[in-house]
């Protein structure tokens, strides 16, 4: 141990940041590498991820990387429930007097499917390194977690910076909606203890300017909806006019959900009231970023040679509908051919797999089942229609109060590491897991945040890890659990 400290019991910024930046480039860039070429896809996107192995795969190479690290006393272990997928669990005691309060690192290993619209030459599982950006599947989002959390332990120890108890929580069903993870959580329980900071790298940013912390998270309910009207596909020119076509049928029963003039979720259940002080948040964040809420985007080309336009522009109420409104996704469909293969032929049946994002304050169990109702109920010429909800339904999450200990560390943090203040922003992804530990840990503070900044493209193609902006964070972190009062 060094020793090097700035005041008393924090870090010397520019040794800790040093520590830091070796660790990424040295081993924490190329372990990523070997994970973006994984294809370790969650178990709603593989149905056989048992026999395909990647999962395990990617999780014995964290394991592997875990153990051949120099923290003193840490302990290692692969959890595996029966018929569930494994979690990564790993303990680091106490350097300071131990007072019972743990600092809980969350993250997770597995990924969204492949998508389309690469880059020549990218890939999802083709990881490159350009520029500073590391591109491929599930290294922003977010296998850098788990070798992140770690490093800020060894580099607060390397310093000679007293912390207290560390526990690591990885998972590998969080992109299926983390229906895996309630049974280990229940059966760590007692093991885990008293958290008393919560540290999740699960998350976003605004831009890559300065440390941006998240304070609400979106509930979702995702799900098939189905409509079938024949038994087999028919002739369309004997048959339309006399049969309803399924795809009509269905468009009928989606506008009993969503006005497709404005994108408005209708049902008034679906919302929530907007607390002031969230608001207040969402109006300074969009003084600071301005246009680029919107502008971000890959927009394409519209028909006038200018770009499609947002759904609204200004900055304010484009958080606010991306935050903490309810929105409608269509991400899949079903029973329509391919253009090259697509026939005269009225088609016996149209489904379609929605995404309902909920505001973080709506109750996603009572919203899913008002959803179903909702869709199946009074079918148009009394058509076959149903709604299969997936698995992992969320509610969104809402964040504590930060005490003044850690808005103090964190205004310090972003201002060592980045140069600016720290930035608070609503994020309209979903974590299911916040919810749950907020719960469990009424007490416990909250430090959500992430390295998908701007055109990161979490899910999507040309997805990518701002390395620089991730080594300032795992600094950063850090800088906050070394912060928690003893």
């Amino acid at each position: 141990m060094t020793g090097k400290e700035g005041r008393a019991g924090h870090p010397d910024a520019d040794a800790l940041q040093a520590f830091v930046d070796d660790k990424w480039d040295r081993e924490i860039v190329p372990a990523l590498t070997e994970y973006i070429a994984i294809p370790a896809k969650s178990p709603a996107f593989d149905a056989d991820w048992v026999a395909h192995g990647y999962i395990d795969q990617v999780v014995r190479n964290a394991v592997r990387w875990l153990e051949s690290q120099s923290v003193r006393n840490l302990t290692v272990e692969i959890l595996r429930l029966p018929g569930r997928t494994p979690v990564i669990y790993f303990e680091a005691p106490a350097t300071r007097a131990d007072n019972g309060d743990a600092v809980l690192m969350y993250g997770h290993l597995d990924k969204q499917p492949e998508f389309s619209g690469w880059r020549t030459g990218f890939g999802p599982w083709t990881p490159k390194y350009v520029d500073g950006k590391l591109y491929g599947r599930g290294g922003a989002d977010d296998g850098y977690a788990v070798y992140a959390s770690l490093t800020t332990i060894m580099a607060l120890d390397r310093l000679g910076i007293s912390r207290p108890r560390c526990i690591g929580l990885i998972e590998t069903c969080e992109e299926s909606g983390s229906y895996d993870l309630l049974p280990y959580v229940d059966s760590l329980r007692e093991r885990m203890g008293r958290v008393a900071l919560v540290v999740c790298l699960d998350s976003g940013a605004g831009n890559y300017d300065q440390l941006w912390m998240t304070t609400s998270l979106r509930g979702l309910v995702t799900g098939t909806l189905e409509v079938q009207v024949l038994d087999e596909g028919v002739h369309s020119g004997d048959s339309s006019g006399v049969v309803p076509s399924s795809f009509r049928i269905l468009r009928q029963i989606l506008d009993r959900l969503e006005d497709s003039k404005t994108g408005r979720v209708l049902p008034q259940s679906f919302h929530c009231q907007i607390p002031a002080d969230r608001a207040e948040q969402v109006r300074a964040a969009a003084r600071i970023l301005g246009d680029e809420v919107w502008r971000r985007f890959p927009w394409a080309c519209g028909a006038d040679g200018g770009f499609v336009l947002p759904m609204v522009a200004d900055p304010e109420q484009a958080m606010l509908n991306r935050t903490w409104r309810p929105a409608l996704s269509v991400t899949g469909a079903e029973g329509l051919p391919p253009l090259a293969s697509a026939g005269n032929v009225l088609r016996p049946r149209t489904a379609f797999k929605l995404s309902l994002r909920l505001p973080p304050l709506v109750d996603g169990a009572a919203a899913a089942g008002e959803l179903k109702s909702l869709l199946e109920q009074d079918a148009p010429y009394h058509a076959k229609v149903s709604f299969r909800q997936d698995p992992g339904i969320a509610s969104g999450w809402n964040a504590p109060q930060s005490a003044p200990w850690l808005a103090g560390a964190l205004e310090t943090a972003s201002q060592q590491f980045y140069g600016a203040p720290c930035g608070y922003i609503g994020q309209g992804g979903t974590i299911p897991l916040m919810n749950l530990l907020l719960q469990g840990f009424p007490k416990s503070q909250f430090m959500v945040c992430g390295v998908l900044g701007p055109q990161s493209n979490a899910h999507g193609p040309n997805e990518f890890l701002h390395v620089p902006y991730a080594k300032r964070l795992t600094a950063s972190v850090a800088q906050a659990i070394a912060a928690l009062p003893a």
